[in-house]
């Protein structure tokens, strides 16, 4: 028996998904000043401290990596590996906040890489998963297709350290410094990867692709989940996208969706969607408001394809070039009958220069 619940509790957006014997808990921040950061900050550990929880992953937005320490000093041993991300080209945006996945119940442990915690793996829904958080090329000053292979190695290594192959990968996520400026060349990176790796016969996950930077000065940041499937599971599914082609035809390597079903719950993780339509072209160019209506239009509609709906959302993420035009988000959503779900709003590039809006989002059956 699992339910989901959604809440808002110290300004904290909270999913949680209660299982039997454990608990998941998405916490979302959305801050501004500094000193909301850190306020947040403190909420979120007070939170993680009252609810037992172990975070598993965080990503931390908009905000400029000398407030680093307020995190560390406030999460102390409640900590996990960040991935940092500054923001898109400056750090004086409104959009600043931060997204945590964390469980109680459950023992989760670090996955080492270089003598450098970048992630956890633990079991959850009787599968064994690892989240890797926050990988950085080993080489910050080599070229960017040097450092994307690089990252790509460092997936590949973090997984062996938990008895894992980039087969069973069923989510990535890519932060690209100035990625309008290069996005062509790490597809081509990525898509040899995967070809060599024989990615393409089995199950290419479902991903996003952001430009945004990272306080380490890489020139990209990446983070994926995957897990296994043991005997009497059903293998992770590709989910295709009813109103959108695949993204392969045009050169870029991820699912729409993919699906993971267990005995006790069914998870939809929906890529970065953006205003595409079916033929794979960039569509209403310079209007915000029709670009997150049809982006909101596509995500309905894979939900809708495998029996979900906007009330089983978990978690989201909403990417805007321009935060002043995040208020509109609401606005659709409220013109589309949507009530509000827990999402981060970030200022950030899209992998188009015509795009100005982007959604992620988890939603679960239970």
């Amino acid at each position: 028996f699992v339910t989901l619940t959604r809440y808002i509790e110290n300004d904290l957006q909270i999913s949680a998904i209660r299982h039997k014997e454990y608990q998941e808990y998405f916490i979302t921040a959305q801050t501004g000043a500094p000193d909301h950061f850190q306020k947040n900050v403190q909420a979120l550990a007070q939170t993680l401290y009252a609810l037992n929880a172990v975070p598993l992953s965080a990503e931390v937005f908009g905000v400029p990596v000398e407030n680093r320490t307020r995190w560390d000093e406030a999460l102390q041993s409640r900590c996990c590996p960040v991935m940092w991300l500054e923001g898109r080209k400056d750090h004086s945006s409104s959009l600043q906040g931060f997204q945590v996945w964390a469980v109680s119940g459950i023992a989760a442990e670090p996955v080492y890489l270089n003598g450098q915690a970048a992630g956890m793996q633990y079991t959850l829904d009787g599968r064994r998963w690892c989240r890797l958080t926050g990988l950085l090329p080993q080489n910050i000053g080599a070229g960017r297709t040097e450092q994307t292979e690089s990252v790509f190695h460092a997936m590949e290594e973090a997984l062996a350290q938990a008895g894992m192959q980039f087969s069973q990968v069923i989510r990535t996520w890519f932060y690209n410094s100035e990625m309008l400026q290069w996005y062509d060349d790490f597809n081509r990176v990525r898509t040899a990867f995967f070809e060599k790796r024989g990615i393409f016969d089995q199950l290419v996950p479902a991903s996003t692709g952001i430009g945004c930077r990272n306080g380490a000065g890489a020139a990209l940041t990446a983070g994926l989940l995957a897990v296994d499937t043991p005997d009497g599971f059903s293998p992770p599914a590709m989910v295709p996208s009813p109103l959108q082609c695949p993204s392969i035809e045009y050169g870029s390597a991820f699912s729409r969706a993919v699906e993971l079903s267990s005995p006790s719950v069914r998870r939809l993780l929906i890529s970065g969607t953006a205003s595409i339509e079916p033929g794979g072209k960039s569509i209403h160019f310079g209007d915000m408001e029709r670009q997150i209506h049809l982006t909101l239009c596509v995500v309905q509609a894979i939900l809708r394809s495998r029996d979900m709906n906007w009330s089983q959302v978990s978690r989201a993420i909403a990417y805007f070039t321009d935060p002043a035009d995040a208020p509109l988000f609401q606005k659709c959503l409220a013109a589309r009958g949507i009530s509000p779900f827990p999402a981060l709003l970030a200022h950030t590039d899209i992998c188009r220069d015509d795009l100005l809006f982007e959604l992620e989002l988890d939603a679960l059956s239970v």
